[in-house]
């Protein structure tokens, strides 16, 4: 990989991870018109989700500094029920990711045919968020908080957009716009930190088997934290408007484009 297919990649990963149109999908595609095998490398894709999780506490540093002042007061105050919400919401993705991820990854494997399927039905929920309306809008609750949790823990699918997901789930079951985005967005850490943290020091991280050179990893990663802290601000002001459409849009056609070459 040189440092042109990095930084490629890098950009990928860093507007996939916020905007809901699946980051993993999307790498999987740029893999494969890149031709690039060792993309598939969980050095390379451990980096670049250290660019976006990073990008993440920056846009958000605002937020997370009031949550922990907070939680250190020791009181059952908003701020600490906001944070035993987003524990609530990890659960169901912990579950999977710490008892059943080989066994979805066997079942469902990886590749443009799942890819495409997903996207479609990203596309679809996507879409429901523009025809299901409410007079009135609620705080993120115990129940929506689980509810949105399960679908972070269903989007450990490639293709089936996380940040999509978790959003457009919010916006069904009546969450206010104003706070899905961010909810999605700081549940989402502490699951992609430990799988980081994991896949940094498990047996098959290793930067000189990876084969990709220790430059093309620095862009890659600062490449994806760069570009994720304009989505991720970005993602969060266009919510508050719900018009998630063109996206779903934009879905359908990937998801049929990928469902074709998939085929062929």
């Amino acid at each position: 990989m040189n440092w042109l297919e990095a930084l490629i990649l890098g950009i990928i990963q860093g507007i996939t991870e916020f905007l809901p149109v699946s980051s993993s999908g999307h790498l999987v595609i740029g893999k494969e018109l890149l031709g690039l095998a060792a993309a598939d490398n969980i050095v390379f894709e451990t980096v670049v989700h250290c660019g976006t999780v990073l990008s993440t506490i920056t846009i958000l540093r605002k937020d997370l500094m009031q949550l922990f002042i907070k939680l250190f007061k020791f009181e059952w105050n908003t701020e600490t029920q906001y944070i035993a919400k987003i524990a609530i919401s990890m659960i169901p993705v912990m579950v999977v990711g710490l008892f059943f991820k080989d066994q979805v990854e066997a079942f469902f494997g990886e590749g443009l045919l799942l890819v495409g399927a997903m996207l479609l039905l990203t596309a679809t929920l996507l879409a429901l968020t523009n025809l299901v309306k409410f007079k009135e809008r609620k705080n993120v609750g115990w129940g929506s908080s689980l509810v949105i949790g399960l679908a972070q823990a269903v989007a450990v699918l490639p293709g089936l957009s996380r940040s999509g997901s978790t959003i457009a789930t919010g916006l069904l079951i009546g969450v206010k716009k104003e706070e899905v985005a961010k909810f999605s967005f700081l549940m989402v850490l502490i699951p992609i930190l430990g799988e980081t943290f994991l896949g940094a020091f498990g047996g098959d991280f290793s930067v000189q088997a990876s084969g990709i050179a220790t430059s093309s990893l620095i862009i890659g990663f600062f490449a994806s934290y760069i570009v994720g802290c304009f989505a991720c601000k970005w993602m969060i002001e266009l919510v508050k408007k719900a018009n998630l459409i063109w996206f779903a849009i934009y879905c359908a056609i990937a998801g049929s484009v990928a469902l074709i070459v998939g085929l062929l």
